[in-house]
């Protein structure tokens, strides 16, 4: 996605998707995430090792000693087939051949963008693989609900729908899921994003700021559910987030560094967008107690993310 234009609170058309205004930017970009699909398996697995039914797998390492976004060859970096079905409906599509980045299965994925009577951004995936594999798909629009080159995102507005959290060490790899109680990663009720992310705190250290995965009481769940809601302090542009996911990363542009030109003019600095990443858990192959990521010899259920 390159832009995303909704009115604020004055009926002005506002673009809250920031972006590039050219291929080559995108392509050229440190981060090649923008406003992307990811995968075959977004975020962190530690040590880029996995397995299934006692075999071993070695990915791509991309992030110092660990794999992310599914390496070198992520979906971010593929060109996909598109088809657009209406006014309103777009479809894409990729095969990721047996081995591609060393996970294992020809694996189909197709994801559809529409926009409804509703004021929704849907995006549905669907996937399916002839070999068992781990997946892990996910949008990462990167947002700014005052409009992109507005400045930081600290006096946004945010609410996630859980009490739970994946803490990380200092690798950002998970290590077990905590409360929020007492912590500065308490968004049970609005606050603004910026609020306490100076504190000090080891998971705030260990991630340079929110860079972590929020776990739903729903786990996977059938239909989209409401698991989050951010608020543009100055245009009043609300955003509610729903998924069937069990998780949603909250990701506050820690590693943005001004390194490239958004279509506006302005520079990608640290903070002026944020992201929300409905996923399952990073490292899950790896984690036992985790919602499985393992993609079976056949149709995988849709898995639809709803944001409108």
């Amino acid at each position: 996605m390159v832009s995303f234009l909704v009115p604020d609170k004055n009926g002005k058309l506002t673009d809250i998707n920031v972006g590039f205004d050219s291929i080559e930017k995108y392509v050229q970009a440190k981060d090649q995430c923008y406003g992307a699909v990811v995968g075959r398996y977004a975020g962190r697995i530690a040590g880029g090792k996995f397995s299934i039914d006692g075999i071993n797998y070695q990915l791509d390492v991309n992030n110092v000693i660990n794999a992310i976004h599914g390496g070198n060859t992520g979906f971010q970096t593929r060109v996909w087939d598109a088809n657009q079905i209406d006014e309103r409906t777009i479809e894409f599509a990729y095969t990721s051949m047996d081995g591609e980045g060393n996970y294992p299965g020809e694996f189909k994925i197709k994801v559809v963008y529409a926009l409804t009577d509703e004021d929704e951004l849907k995006i549905d995936f669907e996937y399916s693989s002839d070999k068992k594999t781990i997946a892990n798909i996910i949008n990462h629009n990167f947002w700014n609900l005052n409009g992109e080159g507005s400045g930081t995102v600290n006096k946004h507005l945010l609410q996630i729908f859980t009490d739970k959290f994946n803490a990380i060490n200092e690798a950002c790899i998970p290590t077990e899921i905590v409360s929020v109680k007492n912590t500065p990663f308490d968004f049970t009720s609005l606050s603004s994003i910026g609020k306490r992310i100076n504190e000090t705190d080891e998971q705030l250290k260990n991630g340079t700021g929110y860079d972590h995965t929020f776990a739903f009481a729903k786990g996977v769940s059938k239909t989209p559910e409401l698991v989050a809601l951010a608020v543009g302090d100055i245009s009043g542009i609300a955003m509610k987030l729903y998924t069937t996911e069990p998780g949603t990363h909250f990701y506050t542009g820690n590693f943005m560094q001004g390194l490239h030109t958004f279509k506006c003019g302005a520079k990608d600095d640290a903070r002026t967008a944020f992201c929300l990443e409905t996923q399952h858990y990073p490292n899950s192959p790896n984690n036992p107690s985790a919602p499985s990521t393992i993609n079976p010899h056949c149709s995988y259920p849709d898995i639809s993310r709803r944001c409108c």
